[in-house]
Formats: structure tokens, sequence, C-alpha cells
């Protein structure tokens, strides 16, 4: 059986051998191409800007490197003619330097059709190159020679698009890292623009376990997923946890519990929503406090919002989560008056019972209900569920906490010095404590 024809690339051919049964070159065909090579180079770049209306819109340096990418094409060309041998010579021969001009240039697509038409002005030389009885073994040289020079421009911008997605991987990595940090500066406002980050609002924090091991092939669907839910995504893994940082999220309702599906075991927590990205720090901080916190709510929902996690937070020292249970809760509650404040402190050390508070405070079991409604408006946690009620006392009690104590005289003094020595110390008439001064939270 006869060997098949081992062709310019492929393994049977070694490097530096000619092809089996490629008759040898011409030497007058080979004198006669090297004798044009100047006038063939001239030929091709006006057929260029005669048949691709984007070579003519490129800028004048752009137009050069391709330009020298074809003359370098004509001339190698003339080389493997006479000596054909491995494929190794197109990179460095026709592409030399050029790689990181070609690919900043033109597309793909549009280096194949640059190719297609310098082959088409070599063939159609052909007749004045050659001899009749050596036309056809230069056409098909000529295609072979187009095939391979076809072969490397994919593989160079195969390889530039390997290196593009590697940098922006890293360039990814530390904007995450300097959000995590809570970075603020030009630098990564300069990074931020460079991996084409465009949101502006609605910016939140998400993070959890990453899966084990995971690949490639798991950062594409997560990218794939979120890019329907979400107008940006950054995506950062620091050791065994997964943190995702979400833009412009069309439907949290409905967005959240589906990226959640791709963290690994485990809590999710997602932080408050931040006007920007430079901002998202405080997200950032919010949500891994609320990771650190959440295996002491057991039952917590996956995913779970870093504010729902106050009480576990600010038993595990987080002194931002004490902060805001005191500015979106406690003292929301005092400006109310009405007594919502010693409703639901009532309503909480009584067992949840509306009747034990309605005796208590001498007032309708109606009233209490309004009053705890009230407090649900006021603050937006329902005293009537037991999670949101337990929110709600863990405020009273920092909140209690951040009020100065009252100063009572030594010897305990007379009723109205008492009295006096209470207001001094942000009582009011009743025994209850007015708030401190925000400087004191």
């Amino acid at each position: 059986m006869p060997q098949p024809e081992h062709l310019p690339g492929s393994t049977g051919t070694a490097p530096g051998a000619t092809n089996a049964g490629t008759a040898p070159a011409d030497p007058a065909t080979v004198e006669k191409l090297r004798a044009t090579i100047g006038s063939l180079s001239t030929a091709t770049l006006k057929q260029l800007d005669a048949d691709l209306p984007w070579y003519r819109g490129l800028r004048a340096d752009e137009r050069s490197a391709l330009g020298m990418v074809a003359q370098k094409g004509i001339a190698s060309f003339v080389n493997w003619y006479q000596k054909p041998v491995s494929p190794a010579w197109v990179l460095s021969d026709v592409f030399g330097t050029a790689p990181t001009e070609l690919t900043r240039s033109i597309s793909l697509q549009k280096a194949l059709q640059l190719i297609r038409v310098v082959v088409q002005v070599v063939e159609d030389q052909v007749p004045f190159l050659a001899p009749a009885a050596d036309q056809g073994p230069l056409r098909e040289a000529v295609l072979r020679y187009s095939r391979e020079v076809a072969f490397a421009a994919a593989d160079v911008y195969a390889r530039a698009a390997e290196t593009r997605g590697s940098w922006d991987t890293r360039l990814e990595a530390l904007v995450v890292d300097a959000i995590l940090r809570g970075e603020s500066s030009d630098a990564l406002r300069s990074r931020i623009a460079a991996v084409g980050w465009t949101s502006q609002a609605r910016i939140t924090v998400m993070v959890g376990s990453a899966p084990q091991e995971p690949d490639a092939g798991f950062l594409n669907e997560l990218r794939r997923v979120t890019g329907r839910l979400a107008e940006d995504v950054l995506v950062g893994i620091q050791g065994d946890r997964l943190i995702l940082v979400l833009g412009g999220v069309r439907d949290p309702a409905k967005a959240y519990p589906r990226i959640t599906e791709l963290f690994g075991s485990g809590a999710v927590v997602f932080g408050p929503e931040a006007e920007s990205l430079v901002e998202a720090s405080t997200s950032a901080q919010a949500a891994f406090a609320g990771l650190t916190a959440a295996r002491a709510w057991p039952g917590a929902p996956r995913p779970v919002s870093s504010e729902d996690l106050w009480p576990e937070r600010v038993i595990s020292g987080d002194d931002t989560a004490r902060r805001a249970l005191v500015r979106n809760i406690y003292r929301p509650l005092l400006a109310a008056s009405n007594g919502l404040e010693q409703t639901l402190s009532a309503y909480l050390s009584l067992g949840h019972s509306l009747e034990a508070t309605s005796r208590a405070l001498f007032v309708h079991a109606n009233t209490v209900r309004y009053r705890l409604r009230r407090v649900c408006d006021v603050t937006g946690w329902d005293p009537l569920v037991a999670r949101e009620a337990f929110v709600l006392q863990t405020a009273l009690v920092v909140g209690r906490l951040s009020v100065s104590p009252p100063i009572v005289p030594a010897g305990g003094g007379s009723s109205s010095a008492t009295a006096r020595a209470m207001r001094s110390a942000g009582m009011d008439g009743a025994g209850e404590a007015v708030p401190a001064p925000a400087d004191d939270l």
C-alpha cells in the first residue's frame, strides 16, 4: 500500500527535511520568484488597499505593520518553495515581532482576509513566474503555504487571547483584593476601568465557601450564570472562600438563590448594597463578618443578608453591627415616642404575650397591637416574628448599653436632688434613658 504524502506541518516530516513526494523546485523559477519579491509586495499592498475597506481605515503605523507581515510572507514563501521544511518557521519568519501589533490592529477574521489577498496576488502571477510545466506545482505550493500561514495566524491569536486571559484574571484578583482591603485610590479606579466594570449602583459582595478544586470550567459556568443575572461581576477565590462582587443585579430575590447554587457547602452571606465599586469595601466587610458569625444561626437561610445576622455579629464582637443596631433600630424607636420602646420592651420581656403586656402597661390589647405594628413600620423588623423579635431585643440591649449610666449622689440625697442628677445624666422624668449623642456611639 502506498504511504500517504507528508504535508508541511505533519508529524511525519522532520524539521529541515523536504516533503516526500514533492518534486524539487525549478532553480529558474526560484530565481524569478526572488527577483519579483519587491513587485509582488507592492502589488499586494495595492490590492489590500483596493479590496479591504477596513485596511484603508487603519492608521499609517498599523498599515505599515500589516504590510511588513505581507512582505515577509512573500519572501518566506520563496524560501519555503525552494526547500519545504517543518512549519516552525512561520511564526518567526512571517510574523516575527508582529503578533502584538497584529492582534491589536485587526481581528483573526481580518487577518485571514489579508492572507487570502496575499495568496491571490501570488497565484495571479503564477503564469508570469513559471513555465507551463511548472505552473501546477507552483500553484499547489502556494495553496500549501497559505494553509500553513493561516494555521500560524490562528496560533498567534490563540496565544494572544490566552495571555490576555491570564492578565485579566490577575488584574481582576487585584481589584477584588483592593476592595476587601478598603483601598480607595486612583490606581484602583484605573484597574476598575481596565477590567471593564460599568455598573454604578446596586453593588454588593457575596461570600461563601468555594467548591473543592474549582477549575476553568467552574469559572466559565460561574461567569455565564452571573452574566445573565447581573450587569457586572468580579470573581475572587482566596483559599477555600469564593468572593463575588456583583453590580446591577436585576432581580436580587431570584438572582441570589441561583448564584448561591454555585458556591460550596455552608453559609453564603451577601452584604448591603453600595453606590460604587470603590465603596464596596463596606459591603465586603459586612459580608465577611456575617460569614464568621453565621454558624451561630444554624437555621439561617441560604443566602442570608449580613444585616439579618446583626445579633450574631454583635455577640462575636463586630462593632459595626452594634452601631447599625443603634442607628437603625434603637434611636428610631426612641424618636418615635408614643411608648414604642416601652411597649416593645414589655412585650419581649413578658414572653411575647399581648395580654400580659397590656396589663403591665395598663392599656388595651389593641393598643399593644397597634404599637407593635408601629414598631415594624419604624424599624422594618416585625416583633411578632420570632427571629425579628430577637433582632429587636438585641437592639434594645446594645442601645441601652450605649447610653451613659445615671449619676447618683453619695448617700442617696433628696428626691429633687436625685431628679436633677438623673436629668444631668441623661434620664427623663419617667426613669427612661435618653440616647447619648452620636459621638458616644
